[in-house]
């Protein structure tokens, strides 16, 4: 199924860019450039989540969260997305009823996964997104299994997800922080050697299966991706 996510940001390239983001994800975007077109909007069509910047003409984020929260929107997520970046805004928005908070500017991995994330909690299945073909690497994402060179390999949950994220965007290097962030939703503080550990027992079990192949790289001093 594809859902539909209501865009509601002024400015029109990073409008622009989150749809471009959402459909490339095979989601159906509506877009509003102002918190009252939102509210007429969603007065004809509920979507299934919000993306919701804070500064908007007319009615301000903060005052459109308030109206879903009180009226027969208020199990839609909404995901703020915005440059205020203080504690004190990330935690105000969030006991308002936002679902997530993500702060500009923003990686089109991170607001796709989180997106994920909230259709999950209100129960909406987001498995069923397009199989994954690297080289000799085929990933199955209705089941999560993996096969190399036609013979299925047993993965973690977490290195399933960096697999992923590595074969979402084969050319993308992505650094420990933000494989940290996006796979175990967590800060980084640099001195956790978990990604390291993991990315590690992946780089072998794919080795194990395709010894011709060097699947992932690592790009030192950056982080890993496909090569």
């Amino acid at each position: 199924m594809s859902y539909k996510i209501l865009v509601v940001e002024d400015e029109p390239d990073i409008n622009g860019l989150l749809v471009k983001i959402l459909k490339e994800a095979d989601y159906h975007t509506i877009q509003a450039f102002s918190g009252t077109e939102a509210k007429l909007l969603m007065e004809r069509e509920i979507p299934d989540a919000i993306l919701l910047d804070l500064m908007l003409p007319g009615m301000s984020g903060e005052e459109l969260l308030h109206d879903i929260r009180g009226n027969q929107h208020n199990n839609v997520p909404v995901l703020v997305i915005s440059a205020k970046d203080a504690l004190s805004d990330k935690v105000s928005l969030l006991k308002e009823g936002a679902d997530d908070y993500v702060t500009k500017p923003f990686e089109p991995e991170e607001v796709l996964a989180r997106i994920q994330a909230a259709l999950r909690r209100v129960g909406k299945d987001t498995s069923a997104r397009k199989n994954l073909v690297y080289k000799n690497i085929k990933l199955f994402t209705d089941s999560r299994k993996v096969t190399v060179a036609g013979s299925e390999i047993g993965l973690t949950a977490h290195e399933y997800d960096i697999l992923y994220l590595l074969m979402q965007n084969p050319e993308k290097v992505y650094s420990r922080e933000a494989l940290y962030e996006l796979v175990w939703h967590g800060g980084y503080y640099g001195e956790n050697n978990t990604v390291n550990v993991h990315v590690s027992n992946l780089r072998k079990k794919l080795k194990e299966k395709d010894s011709g192949e060097e699947y992932i790289q690592t790009v030192y001093g950056i982080g890993f991706k496909l090569q």
